[in-house]
């Protein structure tokens, strides 16, 4: 649903956009870009120390708008009121990235630039996408603040997880653009698909396992979450009853969704069989297949020589649940290959008893762990081969769900 296949998310929608001074600011040229591609009429409101990372003229010329930086301006008249009037002309207002400077001067009323008054004028929705250094983050100032924001009605995304510029690695990264983007359509896009899943029941799984040697040591994977939490999310927009079975994760819970937490694959296998009534089951976690047959309950020290680990096979969720699934029951298992993806997807497809097989294919540039797109092939019972491009992974779960709404065949249990 972009404007450029014809179902405009944001199509005539105003967005005011604010950024502040942190390093992230250059993510919002592409902000803008996508938000604009999208249909969106985009006002830029920059903090004076925002230009110091990213020029107004930039962000001028992608928002097709001048961008306003100053309360009063000289010689024009009507400006000590325009952050009045742009209160009210915008739908929504996003601040990407807001320094932690800018959350406590939003979190406390302080009104002393374009984007802070206008800010506190607004009638519209406000999205905040915090972005600086995992100890400022982390600090219970800024913490408090997000509070008090929140409080206030404001939504906050909570920034991602990664590499710093300040060379740390932790929470604080702004999201990347088309995360927030999403997020945006979320908050004002259109309801294309409206509740076609009212009244259904899914279960979708999401994230790696974690299977313990010690209590500080494990056999794990780098899965993400974000696909499965992508389609979880992608559901409850559609009015399903969705529970997300989760792995350890740093994402916050999808609007509308139940979540459960586990960390082992057994963990999952109890969870997942204890839901498995649901009228659609997707499972995209990334479940360990093997786990230690013995756990040791203080950590292991180093020794001379190396050590031996015994494994044994965990439980195969996606297969007891072809087993054991209903007549009217639709099944999605994803599989994750480095080489021969279709033949190993089909194989896995009839083993499994599913319905339908995403396939993931670890060495396409965009697509595997960790990353915000991903690049997919469908494959259904019937025969069905559909290889989708790169894409954002909300765009897939959207894709996923579509061809499941559609589908009416049903196998023998």
């Amino acid at each position: 649903m972009t404007a450029n296949d014809g179902h405009p998310d944001l199509e005539g929608r105003h967005i005011l956009l604010g950024v502040t001074g942190g390093i992230a600011a250059y993510k919002s040229v592409e902000l803008v870009r996508l938000l604009k591609k999208a249909g969106a009429d985009v006002q830029v409101l920059m903090t004076p120390d925002a230009g110091r990372f990213i020029t107004p003229l930039t962000l001028g010329t992608v928002s097709e708008r001048p961008v306003l930086t100053e309360i009063f301006v000289d010689g024009d008249e009507g400006s000590w009121t325009r952050h009045i009037s742009l209160g009210r002309w915008a739908a929504l207002f996003v601040i990407a990235p807001a320094t932690a400077q800018t959350l406590a001067k939003l979190a406390h009323g302080f009104s002393d630039n374009m984007l802070t008054a206008t800010a506190l004028a607004a009638r519209c929705p406000l999205l905040i996408c915090p972005a600086m250094d995992h100890d400022m983050f982390v600090h219970p100032a800024t913490q408090k603040n997000l509070e008090v924001l929140a409080d206030l009605g404001y939504t906050v995304m909570p920034p991602a997880y990664g590499s710093l510029a300040s060379g740390l690695v932790g929470q604080g990264r702004l999201p990347e653009p088309e995360s927030i983007r999403d997020a945006v359509v979320d908050m004002l896009g259109d309801r294309a698909h409206g509740e076609s899943l009212a009244g259904q029941r899914v279960l979708v799984t999401a994230g790696p396992t974690r299977e313990h040697i010690d209590p500080v040591r494990y056999i794990s994977n780098p899965s993400s979450g974000k696909m499965g939490f992508a389609l979880a999310a992608a559901a409850a927009r559609r009015g399903a009853d969705v529970t997300l079975v989760t792995g350890p994760t740093h994402l916050p819970t999808p609007s509308g969704v139940t979540r459960v937490d586990v960390e082992s694959a057994e963990q999952m296998h109890s969870s997942v069989m204890e839901h498995r009534g649901a009228d659609i089951i997707i499972m995209a976690a990334a479940v360990a297949d093997y786990s230690p047959i013995d756990t040791s309950t203080q950590k292991m020290k180093k020794h001379d020589g190396d050590v031996a680990l015994q494994l044994r096979r965990t439980p195969d969720i996606l297969s007891e649940l072809g087993a054991r699934r209903s007549d009217d029951q639709i099944l999605v298992g994803f599989a994750m290959e480095t080489d021969d993806g279709l033949a190993h997807a089909r194989e896995k497809l009839d083993e499994k008893n599913v319905d339908w097989i995403v396939l993931n294919t670890l060495t396409d540039e965009g697509a595997g762990f960790g990353v915000d797109t991903n690049r997919v092939t469908l494959i259904s019972r019937l025969g069905e081969e559909e290889e989708l491009p790169l894409m954002s992974k909300r765009r897939v779960a959207e894709a996923i769900l579509d061809r499941l709404r559609f589908d009416a065949t049903k196998p023998a249990a």
